[in-house]
């Protein structure tokens, strides 16, 4: 910040500067055992504060009655858990009674009787003492560790409030103190003490670049101090809510110099009164500097207005200013200023400045909303009141609504309060799509407008509202809204239509916009563009394209191709709450491409690569090429090796019109293609306009080879795919068509991470996927299949198995076989078999659990499935089909192996797997559980202890964010308990009740093992689960503990 005013105290200190060494060892002695280390956990994102957990400083200053000061950064302003930990290491909770909604200082309260083994003293406060020239020491803590103390002297005391950030807390209406001295992070809260071992300031913040502290004045502190001791003292056994009287006129003032304030236009001889009414070290006088919008201030005063007298005393000190308004509150006081050099004089009421901090907020899906505090009113220059976005959460994630937006309109209606939205919310059903208006700081003369729809699934807690209990120092959550179990939009399955033009994946919205040109750009932040579209099966036959209605666009200088392959394509929105980040997904947000393979009047699948669908935990929106409707899908298969997934839509939410000029698309598995084969790549562009490109294709069978990511995530292998002439960008991608229209491959997204050193980046790349698999599990589907039933649009339909070999391979050319002692019998056998490959699958590695684990090894070639040579994945996919049709094999395949220069027969078991993906994840204190999914057992190891119970997520401000327990890790003993699997995970963890301490064992991907201890918070983070219900077709929450 500028520096406007210079500091003209010129008495130094005498007594202070004789301290000796032994003075200050002496002090310290005392102060040091009444210093705390803090350590918060604010569990949810409120006001200026975001979720998170922290280290800080505090000090008695009330021994006798528990009373800890600090800074109100670290008290905060929304929920709150805390410990505090003595010099002697004794931790104990504390509680927050005050944070003050200005100024940064907040007390926390703590049981005296609970420190047992420590003798301490209070810090007492002096104000007074401080002056400038003073030796001062800091007492703090170095990042939670050890007491650290820093030296300096205080130079300035009439320092501008510190400016910390545009869109968080900041301190107004006070001067600050200034050292040279450079406090670390951690430190906020410290005591500044003289050499009596008094607190003469409070230690808020500091200036890295030039080593220079601040500390904010104790006067206020004193004050609300008194308050708080009387209060406790009136009550009986415990502490009751305190109300510390509060003043505030909505403007914020500063201190200016007499030379500046002359050139606002201040009379000389009003400059004359001031100097010969204030001491001699004045140097200037108060001048608003801002006023937030429908305060008492508003239209009253003006930036520049300098102030002469309130109440008839001359006014020239924040302090005096300060102790006026808060012994007013509710009157009214006389402000007299001058403006330009005109004298005005105006009568103001005095606002409760508590009334208009918030004290209370509304949690629906994640997302954190409640009335715009002053502080944010004055950073934003909003009316205080309005209903503000702290956290977008996933419901308003997914409209494009980003944080510290204001909500003006919802679903038709203005929203001034908060309880307007509720009052809303409270008549709309699960699926709905209401319109969303908001405004925003950063563009504040424009409202824009967005879709918001209301979850569908059960992915969070039905909303809340949160109260703050002074008495207890927590929150207090109840129901938000009626308890009415309101039915599904359109039923359980097919939900909301919408037929307008504009569909909710072109919200002009930051947040979208944001990540469509990430996507554009290789996705820096993993927000990826995936734009594959799938091949579509002839299966049901509609009426001649020529009778369609004429919603269908063709271009008339299209090629056949594309004509036929246009009403076939589907551009998707994919959303993935965040409490459902299951199997690595590195996004919460993907677009990309599908294409229609079956359409009926009662079922409609689409298939999509797994860059754009990549778990079924996810909200999906459709919109049709071939007609301007946008529906909701579900995803009813993820194959577990290939990169594609089904995806369902009811036909019937199209209407008449739309379900005529959508078709499906003509498959054409055989034959496959070859080399120097012409294709025709057919996609869609951002706008749904179908293009296509003439290409050819260079190596119709390229083996992937795409390395575990940081994160495991789902990741092609066992694959070959379709590599073409020309490189149409990672971006575009669609279906390879022979030039009848016949679809052949997709072009598909596959998701890669690149390397560079230390760093890893999110990339994407597009490929064919031949149509095979596909055509072969949609066979399966419509025939009847033999897997568990699952319900698609009102109808139970079996889903089917697939059987696989669970081993990673890649392929090794014959001639290099040859090096590694192959003999000339089998390469023969193998170049006859494969003329164009000339190759042979070597192992990668086992799935660890799998049943071929263990029985090969890392470098064994597979020659011969049941004495047939395999030469490429198909082979050994058809050999697993194969199994399917008999039924005393076992499941097992006769192997022949080449390993460690010899020939082997052995039986390798078979797994089956579905396409469900991962149906159940488990919330505990904050981390997501789930079994460990396929990209995890690919690296090849899970603990011996029991492997079932897999962090792969964790929440910011959770206790596990407190006490470090991430992601990457199998949680395998609580307590000394086993937890081989989440059902005995929950069967030990619901028997641990809410503050108690829990002992885990955790194993990381890398082996490494480890103990760690945490504090079950029930209030804030029950645990809950989540199972997908394949009866109802939706995902269910259900309660396991709470308080």
């Amino acid at each position: 910040m500028g520096e406007s005013s210079l500091s003209m105290e010129i008495d130094p200190p005498f007594k202070e500067n004789q301290a000796t060494p032994d003075d200050w060892r002496k002090a310290l002695a005392k102060v040091v055992p009444a210093v705390v280390v803090l350590r918060t956990t604010a569990g949810r994102a409120f006001d200026t504060e975001s979720a998170g957990s922290s280290y800080a400083t505090g000090f008695v200053v009330d021994k006798a009655r528990g009373i800890i000061l600090t800074n109100r950064h670290v008290v905060k302003p929304g929920p709150v858990v805390a410990e505090a930990m003595f010099v002697n290491r004794e931790e104990i909770p504390v509680y927050p009674i005050y944070r003050d909604p200005v100024h940064d200082f907040g007390f926390f309260r703590y049981d005296p009787a609970a420190i047992q083994f420590l003798s301490y003293e209070e810090i007492p406060l002096a104000p007074d003492a401080a002056c400038v020239g003073l030796e001062i020491r800091v007492v703090g803590n170095d990042s939670g560790e050890k007491i650290s103390i820093l030296a300096g002297t205080l130079a300035r005391m009439d320092r501008d409030a510190p400016h910390y950030k545009k869109d968080g807390y900041n301190d107004f209406n006070t001067f600050y103190m200034q050292a040279a001295s450079g406090t670390k992070g951690g430190s906020s809260g410290s005591p500044v003490v003289d050499w009596q071992g008094r607190a003469i300031a409070l230690n808020a913040g500091c200036k890295s670049s030039s080593a220079s502290a601040f500390f904010l004045p104790l006067e206020r502190v004193v004050r609300a101090l008194s308050f708080l001791q009387k209060g406790r003292d009136s009550s009986q056994d415990k502490w009751k809510a305190v109300t510390i009287p509060r003043g505030t006129l909505q403007a914020t003032f500063v201190h200016k110099g007499f030379d500046e304030t002359r050139r606002l236009g201040l009379q000389s001889e009003t400059e004359q009164l001031v100097r010969h009414a204030s001491p001699l070290s004045e140097t200037g006088m108060l001048v608003v500097d801002s006023v937030v919008p429908g305060g008492p201030a508003n239209k009253h005063l003006e930036p520049g207005d300098v102030v002469v007298r309130m109440n008839k005393e001359v006014l020239t000190q924040f302090l005096k200013m300060e102790t006026l308004l808060d012994d007013n509150v509710g009157q009214n006081v006389e402000l007299e200023l001058e403006r330009g050099g005109i004298p005005l004089t105006v009568q103001l009421t005095v606002q409760d400045l508590h009334s208009i901090t918030p004290s209370y907020f509304l949690e629906i899906s994640g997302a954190v909303i409640h009335p715009l505090s002053y502080q944010q009113a004055r950073n934003f220059r909003f009316q205080c009141g309005l209903v503000y976005v702290s956290e977008p959460g996933y419901m308003l994630f997914r409209a494009g609504v980003p944080r510290h937006a204001i909500i003006k309109k919802f679903a038709g209606e203005e929203i001034s309060l908060l309880e307007d939205l509720i009052k809303v919310l409270s008549t709309l059903s699960r699926g709905a799509r209401v319109p969303l208006e908001y405004i925003s700081y950063t563009d504040r003369h424009r409202r824009k407008s967005v879709l918001v729809t209301i979850d569908r699934h059960e992915w969070y807690a039905s909303p809340q509202i949160y109260t703050r209990d002074d008495d207890s120092g927590l929150w207090i959550a109840k129901q938000a809204l009626p308890d009415v179990n309101k039915p599904l939009v359109n039923g359980v399955t097919s939900m909301e239509t919408s037929s307008k033009t504009e569909s909710h994946a072109q919200d002009e919205s930051d947040t979208v916009i944001k990540k469509r040109k990430l996507g554009e750009d290789q996705s820096a932040d993993g927000s990826m563009f995936a734009d594959g579209t799938l091949s579509k099966p002839k299966v049901d036959s509609l009426e001649d394209p020529s009778s369609l209605e004429d919603a269908v666009v063709t271009d008339l200088h299209g090629s056949v191709a594309e004509r036929e392959i246009e009403p076939t394509l589907v551009m998707f929105e994919v959303h993935v709450p965040s409490s459902c980040m299951l199997d690595g997904v590195h996004s919460q947000h993907f677009f990309g491409t599908g294409v229609i393979i079956y359409h009926a009047d009662n079922l409609g699948l689409i298939a999509v690569d797994k860059n754009t669908v990549a778990i079924s935990a996810s909200d999906i929106m459709l919109s049709f090429a071939a007609y301007p409707v946008e529906i909701p899908g579900e995803v009813v298969f993820l194959h577990p090796v290939h990169n594609y997934a089904l995806v369902a839509y009811d036909p019937s939410a199209l209407g008449s019109a739309g379900a005529s000029a959508v078709r499906a698309a003509q498959l054409l598995p055989e034959p496959a293609l070859h080399r120097g084969e012409s294709v025709c790549l057919v996609g869609l562009s951002r706008n749904l306009q179908a293009t296509s490109r003439k290409s050819v294709v260079t190596n119709p069978c390229a083996a992937l080879n795409i390395n575990s990511a940081d994160f495991p995530r789902y990741r092609a292998t066992n694959m070959e795919v379709i590599e073409l002439d020309t490189d149409f960008g990672s971006s575009f991608s669609g279906v390879l068509a022979d030039e009848q229209g016949r679809v052949k491959a997709i072009w598909g997204s596959f998701s890669t991470q690149l390397k560079y050193g230390s760093t890893s980046e999110d990339h994407q790349f597009a490929r064919g996927i031949p149509i095979y698999s596909i055509s072969q599990i949609l066979k399966k589907i419509i025939s009847g299949a033999k897997g568990s039933p699952l319900l698609i649009n009102g109808i139970k339909r079996p889903m089917p198995l697939v059987r696989i070999l669970e081993i990673e391979l890649y392929p090794t050319l014959l001639s290099k076989a040859r090096s590694f002692g192959l003999s000339d019998q089998w390469i023969q056998a193998l170049a006859k078999k494969d003329p164009v490959r000339r190759q042979v699958l070597r192992v990668k590695g086992c799935l660890a659990g799998s049943k071929a684990e263990n029985l090969l090894t890392q470098g064994d070639m597979v020659l011969a499935i049941n004495k047939k040579p395999v030469t490429c994945f198909r082979d050994i996919e058809d050999a697993c089909e194969t199994l399917d049709l008999y039924d005393d094999t076992d499941g097992k395949l006769e192997l022949t192996i080449f390993s460690q220069g010899r020939e082997i027969d052995l039986l390798v078991g078979t797994d089956v797997r579905d396409g469900n993906g991962t149906t159940r994840v488990i919330s505990w204190c904050g981390c997501y559980l789930q079994d460990p999914h396929p990209a995890v057992r690919a690296l090849g190891f899970l603990p011996d202890e029991g492997h079932g119970v897999y962090v792969t997520r964790w929440s910011h401000g959770s206790p596990v964010h407190r006490y470090g327990l991430y992601a990457l890790q199998w949680i395998v003993e609580v307590n000394g308990k086993p937890t081989p699997n989440l059902e005995a995970f929950v069967d030990v963890t619901k028997k641990i009740e809410d503050g108690e301490f829990v002992r885990v064992k955790t194993v990381h991907l890398n082996g490494k093992p480890k103990v760690l201890t945490l504090k079950q918070d029930l209030h804030y983070w029950p645990t809950w689960e989540l199972n997908f219900d394949r009866e109802t077709a939706m995902w269910q929450r259900k309660m396991i503990k709470s308080l």
